[in-house]
């Protein structure tokens, strides 16, 4: 545990001591505060032009949660997809490029203490960049009335899927000592099970049910909504605990070559 907290301490210090951790956090806080403002405008809008003639009509009132909250954490999400490939490019592939990786093969240092320290310290930037995007939504709740129950199952899906999605990351950091080439392996591998479920309509019933279950988009839709079903939680979980056994092999390997 010592040695985690060794790494985890590196780490953190390397994203608070580089311009990364502000240019990401700046960069994310300003697209999600636009985002926000947007849907916030949008359901004030549409709240003033409810009338009587469209409740006779059954169209349902405006709600906070469908027109804000749901799309507030669905276009996070994505956003997600772009920015973490930026937190995490760095992770192994500069170890290797400043010849500091042999010193970590060769160190006392598990390689899976220094896996689990540097994912800790990647994922507590990622809550940390979190806790003040969610502060948004408490000062929503100061003029709406938010459910909380779907506020807080989707908060759920952003730490699992931030999770796996940094998983994907430092694998693909381990594989290249080129930081730009790792955001660009760890982008496209993201989008990929962004976007499998797409072909699924394309396939067989068992094959497409095979790749919807991969979708990591088709496992968060009903957490979103506030339903939480315990085998989405299970394939996050054991997503990302398979990247980084897989990050962990590539590393493992470029011991036993030496």
């Amino acid at each position: 545990m010592r040695n985690i907290l060794a790494v985890f301490g590196k780490e953190m210090r390397s994203y608070f001591g580089s311009p990364i951790a502000y240019v990401v956090g700046a960069g994310f806080l300003a697209l999600m505060g636009y985002f926000f403002q947007n849907y916030v405008l949008s359901f004030n809008d549409y709240s003033r032009s409810y009338s009587f003639q469209h409740r006779e009509a059954g169209v349902p009132p405006p709600n906070v949660n469908s027109w804000v909250v749901a799309n507030f954490f669905g276009v996070q999400f994505f956003i997600w997809l772009i920015v973490t490939p930026m937190t995490t490019m760095r992770l192994y592939a500069e170890e290797k490029k400043t010849g500091t990786m042999e010193l970590l093969m060769t160190s006392p240092i598990s390689t899976w203490e220094t896996l689990l320290g540097k994912f800790s310290a990647c994922l507590s930037l990622y809550l940390l960049i979190e806790i003040l995007v969610f502060s948004l939504l408490g000062f929503l709740s100061l003029y709406a009335d938010i459910n909380w129950g779907p506020v807080f199952t989707a908060s759920l899906v952003v730490l699992l899927m931030g999770a796996t999605f940094i998983s994907v990351g430092l694998l693909a950091s381990s594989l290249t000592d080129n930081q730009i080439v790792a955001a660009v392996v760890s982008f496209f591998m993201l989008l990929m099970l962004w976007m499998i479920d797409w072909s699924a309509r394309f396939l067989t019933r068992i094959w497409s049910e095979i790749v919807r279950y991969l979708s990591i988009v088709d496992h968060m839709r009903d957490m979103t909504q506030g339903v939480v079903d315990t085998s989405d939680i299970v394939f996050y979980i054991t997503a990302t605990f398979f990247f980084l056994f897989l990050t962990y092999t590539v590393i493992e390997s470029r011991r036993w070559r030496q």
